[in-house]
């Protein structure tokens, strides 16, 4: 059995009609796209994840993982589904066609990922990370490097790892130690890293790890990093395993989720130094890193979304079955869903799920279009937006899991504090994501450093007039309790922008000490505007008379909860802003 049901009514929705697919598919990359064939990509993937992967997510959690004899021994759950996930043709969903993938749009593809997550999120990490690899292989290999990896990772073949982070170089990759001396044509590597997800496995015959490390000339902190491919093996022209590189786990991390997920120590060249591949050019390493990073970020995004869609289904199943309490208007006991707080804690954990979604599909829309694009300004227009949204994406999403997670524990009362009932494992599995990827503290300073203040907020009020549009367009169809906190929140982000603009350049701690709280402004906003436009559509179909009234409804009186009880959030984290950072600085170091 298991605990998950796609929510494919909402997927379709939103790709057909709120992020309006078809024109994506317009671009002449997707010409062959139809809604009748995403359907039928979305139904199968629907039936795959939930039949064939889902069912492992619990028993995967308890069994964990382990490394015996310099290998990683996987829990024994999720034996086989790897290669039934392959052959059903999954990873080469979204890949390039030249390197054979089927091409498909990045947008159908989040969709498909987002089922991928829900049904077991330990094991969906291994084709996220592949993924990566990938994207910067795509962006920087040389054309003998993607001749001979792309069509092996693109098809599953081989699976990928980002090796990143060191024992004193977490989030500060200047600290970065591991050796990369070229000899031979080559590169040998030396040194360890560590939070290394899915760092080693036999599902498939190798692993192609992408390794930041030093070369010897190298200057010191971020101008001295370069990225390496680093194969687990050797093999010939053919792809045929020659011989084990000097790449092993040593351990494996007790975590306090994703247990069905290998987070290894890795160790390179205990014996003499792991063969490495330099990926475009020596000291390059760390603008490599972004693109591997960046579509990381956006998937974990959609993590927060997926997890919290799987807390909010069980909750909600088990507020259905379970009986407490007398009813108002009878002697008879009642489900405890007829409780009006618990009626509140699902329909917030639903209202942030969904706003939560059409957000992450939006960014992907958005990167559909920045990479095919019919010109130049139309592709960098969008390449702005998803540098905008991404690290919103990344930390709004991840946040709102944590509250979702929380919450479907709650619903269950004391039952949900019982690992049996398994409403924990969302919990403990939704902790990390604010973490991983990049703390949800660094996504707030890129959204402000990086992308606010270096264009001094262009790009940030492209993206609120496209947000007015929205709002001009749910007023015109006469619904103003939607239309108005949803143009009063824009407004905040308005004020908030001008005045961190203002404030940044008077005080270096500004922009550090009210990033966070503009992270959550704008991720309540923006998420809350694609919600009303969602609604702008819901509401056109109910006065038609259109097919599946009970889902329109629904997604009506969803929206309506999130403008009444989410969307006055924003005005408490303008608020925030606007006090400034005077106390947060206020005390010494010996004063905490």
């Amino acid at each position: 059995m298991t605990d998950y049901n796609p929510p494919l009514s909402d997927m379709n929705f939103l790709l057909n009609e709120v992020l309006e697919l078809g024109r994506i598919a317009e671009l002449a990359s997707f010409e062959d796209v139809s809604p009748d064939l995403i359907g039928a990509i979305l139904n199968e993937a629907g039936r795959f994840f939930a039949e064939v992967i889902a069912p492992s997510n619990r028993i995967a959690d308890m069994q964990g993982t382990r490394v015996e004899n310099g290998r990683v021994l996987t829990a024994p759950a999720m034996d086989g589904l790897y290669q039934a996930y392959v052959q059903a043709g999954w990873p080469s969903l979204i890949g390039d066609p030249q390197f054979g993938g089927q091409g498909l749009p990045h947008l159908v593809g989040i969709a498909v990922e987002e089922m991928l997550q829900s049904a077991n999120l330990s094991f969906s990490l291994l084709p996220m990370l592949t993924m990566g690899v990938t994207t910067a292989l795509m962006q920087f290999g040389s054309d003998a490097q993607q001749t001979y990896y792309l069509p092996r990772l693109i098809s599953g073949e081989w699976a990928g790892a980002m090796n990143l982070t060191e024992s004193q170089a977490g989030s500060d990759l200047a600290a970065v130690k591991t050796r990369a001396v070229p000899q031979d044509g080559h590169y040998l590597i030396t040194g360890q890293k560590i939070f290394i997800s899915w760092g080693d496995h036999e599902f498939t015959d190798n692993i192609i790890h992408l390794v930041l490390a030093r070369t010897p000339a190298a200057p010191a902190g971020v101008k001295g990093i370069s990225l390496f491919i680093v194969p687990k093996n050797l093999c010939d022209a053919n792809g045929k395993i020659e011989r084990r590189n000097d790449v092993y786990p040593v351990s494996v991390e007790h975590k306090l989720g994703i247990h069905g997920s290998p987070t290894c120590v890795v160790n390179y060249g205990e014996n003499g130094g792991a063969v490495g591949f330099l990926v475009g050019q020596e000291n390059e390493g760390l603008s490599y890193m972004f693109a591997m990073m960046n579509h990381a970020r956006l998937s974990v995004g959609l993590q927060g979304v997926s997890i919290g869609q799987l807390a909010y289904q069980k909750a909600r199943s088990f507020a259905m079955e379970r009986v407490q309490g007398n009813s108002d208007k009878t002697d008879g006991v009642r489900g405890i869903i007829q409780h009006p707080d618990v009626r509140r804690m699902l329909l917030l954990m639903k209202s942030q799920t969904e706003a939560g979604r059409v957000l992450t599909y939006a960014a992907l829309s958005h990167w559909d279009l920045s990479t095919h694009g019919a010109d130049q300004e139309m592709r960098e227009f969008h390449r702005r937006r998803v540098d905008i949204l991404t690290p919103i994406v990344k930390g709004w999403c991840t946040e709102t899991a944590n509250e979702v997670t929380s919450l479907g524990v709650q619903v269950h009362g004391g039952m949900g504090y019982i690992e049996e009932t398994g409403a924990a494992q969302y919990l403990r599995d939704a902790r990390i994501m604010a973490i991983y990827e990049g703390t949800n503290g660094i996504q707030a300073l890129d959204l402000i450093g990086r992308k606010l203040l270096r264009d001094q907020g262009v790009a940030v009020r492209e993206l609120f007039n496209d947000m007015d549009e929205i709002v001009a367009q749910c007023g015109g169809a006469g619904l103003e309790d939607i239309a108005q906190p949803t143009a009063a929140a824009l407004a905040r982000c308005r004020d908030a922008v001008e005045f961190i603009v203002r404030g940044a350049a008077a005080d270096s701690h500004f922009s550090g000490a009210v990033a966070f709280d503009f992270m959550q402004l704008m991720g309540t906003t923006i998420s809350g505007c694609l919600m009303a436009k969602s609604a702008t559509l819901a509401h056109s179909h109910l006065r038609e008379n259109a097919d599946d009234q009970g889902f329109w409804l629904a997604k009506m009186n969803t929206v309506r909860f999130f403008m009444q009880q989410i969307m006055p959030r924003t005005e408490t984290h303008l608020r925030i802003i606007q006090s400034g950072q005077a106390e947060t600085m206020a005390l010494n170091d010996e004063q905490f």
